[in-house]
This record gives C-alpha cells, sequence and structure tokens, in this order.
C-alpha cells in the first residue's frame, strides 16, 4: 500500500528521529485494516505476568497458547501485537513478517506485597527486540509511585539505545503509587500528566487509561475550573489528554481494561475517535472472549475508527 498523506502527516511531527524509527511507525500505521488511516488497534497480552494465567485466561483457555494470539491480532487485521520476550519467542518464527511487533520490556506481578511499592523489572533488552524483529519497544511508567524516578531513569537509557538501532518506544503510563488515591488513577487531571511526561520522555507512542472527569491535584483543579476546560464527556477527556501529548503531536492510544460488555467498548472506541485519540490497546476485552466474537468485535471496532458507525 502506498503511504497515504495522513500517516505522512503523522511522521513529520517526530522531528529530529532518524529513518530508522519513523520506518517502524510507518510500519504500525501502515498494517491491517486500519493501516494508511492515522488510527490503530494494538493487541497487548502482558496480563499472564501482571495478573496470572488463571486471571487472564482461563475464561478463554485458547489463550494459554501464545501463537493464538498472533492468530488473532492478523486474522483481525490489527496494527500490531505486543506481548512480554517469552511470549513472543512462542511465536516469531511462525508468524515472522506477518504483523509488526512490540516487546514490553519491563513488568510487575500481582504476588508482591502490599508494601513493596509499585514498581517494575526490566525483564527484556534492546538486543532481545533486533533478534526478534520487532517494531518497537514497550515500557511501563507508574507516575505517582515512589519509584517513579528510576523507572524514568530506566526507560530514558532504553529508549535511547533503542533510537539508535532504529526500534521506536512505546511508553504505558500507568498513575499509580503512593502520590495518588485510587479514583485519582483514572482522574482526567491525571491521565494528561501521565501523557504528558511520556511525551517529555520520548515516548513514540503512548499508551493510557480513558479518564473520569474526577480532578485529583488541587492546583490543576483550580486550573481546569478558572479556564471552564470541558471534560463533560470523554471525548472531551480524550481531547484534553491529546492536548497533553504536545497538541496530537504524538500518536496516543488507549487501554481497554478489565473486560466489559461489547456496548461498552464501542462507545469507549467512538469517545477515542471523536475526541481525536489514535486509537485503541485492547488486550483482556478480546482474547478473554472467543475467538469469532472477539474477531467480530475487533471488525466492529475497525468500523468505528473508520467513521462508519
Amino acid at each position: 500500500m502506498k503511504t497515504t498523506k495522513t500517516v505522512r502527516d503523522i511522521l513529520s511531527r517526530y522531528e529530529g528521529e532518524t529513518p530508522g524509527v519513523k520506518a517502524k511507525l510507518h510500519s504500525i500505521l501502515m498494517q491491517g485494516r486500519l493501516g494508511g488511516t492515522g488510527k490503530m488497534i494494538i493487541l497487548p497480552v502482558d496480563q499472564g505476568f501482571e495478573h496470572g494465567p488463571a486471571r487472564s485466561f482461563a475464561v478463554n483457555p485458547d489463550g494459554y497458547d501464545p501463537q493464538y494470539h498472533y492468530k488473532l491480532a492478523i486474522d483481525a487485521g490489527l496494527n500490531a501485537f505486543a506481548a512480554p520476550l517469552g511470549l513472543l519467542e512462542a511465536g516469531a518464527d511462525t508468524f515472522a513478517g506477518q504483523i509488526p511487533t512490540i516487546l514490553k520490556a519491563n513488568s510487575a506481578n500481582s504476588l508482591m506485597s502490599g508494601t513493596a511499592g509499585k514498581d517494575s523489572a526490566v525483564t527484556a533488552s534492546v538486543d532481545d527486540a533486533l533478534r526478534l524483529g520487532c517494531a518497537a519497544i514497550g515500557f511501563t511508567i507508574y507516575p505517582g509511585s515512589d519509584m517513579a524516578l528510576g523507572m524514568m531513569e530506566e526507560i530514558r537509557e532504553i529508549r535511547a539505545e533503542a533510537a539508535s538501532v532504529g526500534i521506536a518506544t512505546v511508553i504505558w503510563s500507568y498513575p499509580r503509587g503512593e502520590g495518588v488515591s485510587k479514583d485519582g488513577e483514572t482522574a482526567v487531571d491525571i491521565a494528561a500528566y501521565a501523557a504528558q511526561i511520556a511525551a517529555l520522555l520520548g515516548a513514540h507512542i503512548i499508551k493510557i487509561k480513558l479518564s473520569t472527569d474526577h480532578l485529583e491535584n488541587p492546583e490543576a483543579k483550580k486550573v481546569f475550573e478558572a479556564e471552564k476546560i470541558d471534560i463533560t464527556d470523554q471525548a472531551a477527556r480524550v481531547r484534553n489528554c491529546m492536548d497533553a501529548a504536545f497538541a496530537g503531536r504524538r500518536i496516543v492510544v488507549f487501554s481497554g481494561g478489565a473486560k466489559k460488555g461489547a456496548n461498552s467498548v464501542f462507545d469507549d472506541a467512538r469517545a477515542i475517535r471523536d475526541g481525536g485519540g489514535n486509537g485503541s490497546i485492547i488486550g483482556r476485552n478480546s482474547f478473554q472472549r472467543p475467538r469469532a466474537n472477539a474477531l467480530e468485535m475487533l471488525g466492529k471496532l475497525v468500523d468505528i475508527y473508520k467513521g462508519r458507525d
């Protein structure tokens, strides 16, 4: 497929980047049923680390097989597939070149004690990403955690190494930890702050959560109220987060969260589209459904992002 004007315009916003990084972003933006539109859907399967196998895959046992997820992402016509090292290795030869992959380079787990602090271990390297032919590396940071500064230093080094060999960086920017309340993890002012931090760290693609109309930070709340910033609906809150991502100069995708009804997933996608977001990174809401249902739902999401619904 010939590169579209939309994709050329998006890539032009990444000034100072190497041709290799832009080529990898191009491969993601031009892949699948949304190729060339500037919108994207990514399948992430790192939940086995984060939540454990039973909570992740027992509801749809096909998901225990790493190759199931490769096939789902490819057959649904998605833009990319993201997973930790071992899972990507388990299908890297069979599916080489069929879909851009994102190597999740750090992970946490739910077996840590409640007093351990919100942090993640580095579990893969840029060399691993090169060996597996990945388009990008993925890395989680926890703004609000007492461990956040160390995580930012880790991704600065990994991001620089990745860019030097033409690999893009996706930052999962998830507020949590000692500095934010539970409601604050999805507060609109905190979500926008998380997007800004990821952009400032050099993320090429930013992953954040959809937000609520809660305002967590008292000083930010004063500004939102004084400037009458619209946060009345989800599309408006998406727009606010896109503003925080360098006025939309960075690609931002929004996570799907825990499994929920299909109509809620579709409503989220419409809000992301209408708010100027770039798309969805949707894991449990796809692979925890039977394959036929997942393909139907993902096909509907494609139609929504194409403006057909």
